[in-house]
């Protein structure tokens, strides 16, 4: 199966795909708002770093969904 009709399915089907997906793109969008800054403040370069790792996690984890899906 393709990976995009998995995650179609999963869309659909599992929760905790929709739910980390929701997660991701919040995260996203909050790193795009920090981004516009023309400098941050060393707390917020710090802030934006861990927001950076729990998306890449989050990313992680959807990928693994869809990897368990097509087994």
């Amino acid at each position: 199966m393709k990976e995009s009709e998995a995650i179609n399915i999963l869309k659909k089907e599992n929760e905790e795909y929709r739910k980390t997906e929701e997660e991701h793109r919040k995260l996203d969008k909050t790193l795009e708002e920090m981004l516009k800054k023309r400098y941050l403040t060393p707390e917020e370069e710090l802030e934006k770093k861990k927001l950076q790792k729990k998306k890449l996690q989050l990313k992680d984890r959807l990928a693994q969904l869809v990897r368990e899906y097509n087994q």
